[in-house]
């Protein structure tokens, strides 16, 4: 794995020199915009409207608006004297119970590995870590803004995760106070939960919509035709307990295969219950689906590595 950092993990006195790498990628398609009469790639041209004239990366400079149309300026040396000495250390703040950290709070995982001259160190942290059943909360630096981060084991490693400050997290403002409950529809509610309740496979879950894609564009590759079959839409549901029951129906049945729910084809179930239908025929309605069945595709998107990973 490509190397994003180097630093150390800073606990008391004890330094475990690690590296830093990517825990996880994107799968997104990158798409280009092309110039639709001659279908050739569109130049991105950064442009002084005032001078006008084109600008090359080395005449930018970073600025901050402090009023509108009116900047400060501030150089690399400038905004590098901010770092403070240990900007390339995470320090341990503290350590706690895992489940007391909300995941609202979470940005992005990346893994940390020990250099060889760190190894002992490195598993005396997690295994110590591991028997405690705690995670450690502690700050780095990386490209020159500092974060909160959570550290804690993950196959037999390091996993950090950065995280936003609270000052980062917007407040819902949701009321639901003014909702009366009945007691029967909270019991059929958690009896739908509980329908649903199943051990975490991450296996299970796939990009439906990206799998879809990719069968589009390697049938434009190969000049084929691809249609995607779009589901049937349901009536609207207005009555809440019928929508419970029927839900508790079909989840009862799919419980018992171990599939996950799709959406359609809920809706369409919870409406053949206000229509009468038997529950069997919509369900052999909706079993085909060939975009799942299509075999998995070797198209990839292009890796590219930022120039801001490669100085790091």
């Amino acid at each position: 794995m490509h190397t994003l950092w180097k630093g150390s993990i800073s606990f008391g006195l004890v330094n475990v020199p690690v590296k830093m790498h990517a825990a996880t990628e994107a799968r997104d398609l990158k798409f280009n915009y092309l110039h639709k009469e001659c279908k050739n790639r569109i130049r991105q041209i950064k442009k002084c409207p005032v001078c006008d004239l084109e600008v090359g990366s080395e005449d930018l400079v970073k600025g901050f608006e402090y009023e509108k149309d009116r900047y400060v300026v501030l150089d690399e040396k400038e905004l590098a004297s901010l770092e403070k000495p240990m900007s390339r250390s995470i320090d341990i703040l503290d350590f706690i119970n895992l489940p007391e950290i909300d995941p609202i709070y979470y940005q992005k995982s990346y893994y940390l590995s020990p250099e060889e001259t760190a190894l002992k160190a490195y598993r005396l942290l997690c295994q110590s870590m591991e028997e405690s059943g705690k995670v450690a909360l502690a700050r780095v630096t990386l490209r020159s803004k500092q974060h909160l981060a959570c550290l804690r084991v993950f196959e037999n490693g390091l996993v950090m995760e950065t995280m936003y400050y609270p000052q980062e997290i917007r407040h819902m403002d949701v009321v639901t106070d003014r909702v009366a409950l009945t007691e029967a529809e909270l019991t059929m509610a958690r009896q739908l939960i509980e329908n649903l309740a199943r051990p975490f496979d991450p296996d299970k879950y796939h990009d439906e919509l990206h799998e879809q894609m990719v069968g589009l564009i390697e049938s434009k590759v190969t000049g084929e035709t691809y249609q995607v079959e779009t589901p049937s839409k349901g009536g609207k549901v207005v009555d809440l307990m019928e929508a419970l029951k029927a839900s508790i129906v079909l989840t009862g049945n799919e419980k018992s295969q171990s599939q996950p729910i799709k959406p359609n084809e809920t809706i369409s179930l919870i409406n053949s219950v206000n229509d009468g239908d038997g529950l069997e025929e919509r369900n052999a309605d909706n079993s085909q689906d060939k975009i799942i069945n299509k075999p998995k595709s070797t198209l990839t998107p292009r890796k590219r590595t930022s120039r801001r990973a490669k100085e790091a």
